[in-house]
């Protein structure tokens, strides 16, 4: 079973006080590219945040954020009276003595000052954490069951590609059988024209015959392709994460195709050729994004 490195994932859990949404999306990428975003009331949370992600979610570029909606504000800020009584007295002082009157303005222009409003740092409960905690992995499965799914889907168009290329691997080994028999019809031919009034020898026409056919053989290449056809088969029932594997084995399929359309020699069988490239890059493309 094969899994995607797609996914969303999104929770809401609240307090009296607090609307907190947990939000989280995976793209493809070679390894862990993590990126939170967190209020700084859960910043000492964010190591435990991380390492429960990367421990559930293995690799991908990783989006996840906390968003914190306040519904009853308990960070009003407080007056510091004792402040407050200090900058009036002070400004009675310098009134007095430039003989100034005080109107009611003066509390505008005091409230204004350093250190006359404050607000409480808070400290995170540790139950409000607890719901936290459980709307991340509810938001996880969300992301796990998407990658599922998502690799389902991924794995039938897999199995689809692969017996593609299959069936055209048959067409090829059909028509490379053939092959042989019309180089030597060809051979002769050429031969024949060419020296119409002499004697071939026939020993040293089936040499260079088989050191020419030797040059274009492909049985090779044709038993490790398949090979690598039914070891990426092999792959796909193997627990994720497999997309690695995956990947290096259809790059070594690649190779097999590439060597068949050079070394073929053959109009027919390069058609095929061409056909088995655009199903193996189908491949390698959805590999990209296989766990």
């Amino acid at each position: 079973m094969i899994k995607s490195m797609t996914g969303f994932g999104k929770a809401v859990t609240g307090t009296p006080q607090k609307k907190i949404t947990f939000e989280i999306k995976s793209l493809n990428s070679k390894q862990l590219d993590l990126n939170i975003k967190l209020p700084w009331l859960y910043k000492d949370k964010e190591s435990e945040i991380r390492n429960l992600i990367g421990k559930r979610l293995g690799r991908g570029k990783i989006d996840a954020a906390i968003f914190v909606d306040t519904i009853n504000d308990e960070t009003v800020p407080i007056i510091n009276k004792a402040a407050v009584k200090n900058y009036y007295d002070q400004l009675c002082d310098i009134a007095w003595e430039l003989d100034l009157q005080l109107d009611n303005a003066v509390l505008d222009t005091i409230m204004r000052l350093p250190d006359v409003l404050k607000t409480d740092r808070q400290e995170l409960d540790e139950e409000e954490w607890k719901l936290v905690m459980e709307i991340i992995e509810e938001a996880l499965e969300q992301v796990e069951k998407y990658r599922i799914e998502e690799g389902a889907a991924i794995e039938a168009d897999f199995r689809r590609a692969i017996l593609a290329i299959w069936n055209l691997l048959g067409e090829v080994a059909a028509l490379d059988g053939a092959k042989i028999e019309r180089i030597r019809i060809r051979m002769e031919n050429s031969l024949s024209e060419f020296f119409a009034n002499n004697t071939i020898d026939k020993n040293r026409f089936e040499q260079e015959l088989i050191y020419y056919i030797e040059k274009l053989d492909i049985n090779e290449e044709k038993v490790r392709l398949g090979k690598h056809l039914d070891y990426f088969l092999e792959k796909l029932e193997e627990p994720s994460p497999n997309g690695k594997i995956l990947n290096f084995i259809s790059q070594e399929m690649g190779r097999e195709i590439n060597t068949i359309g050079s070394k073929a020699n053959d109009a027919d069988i390069q058609k095929l050729v061409v056909m088995m490239k655009d199903e193996l890059e189908k491949i390698k493309e959805q590999t990209l994004n296989v766990l």
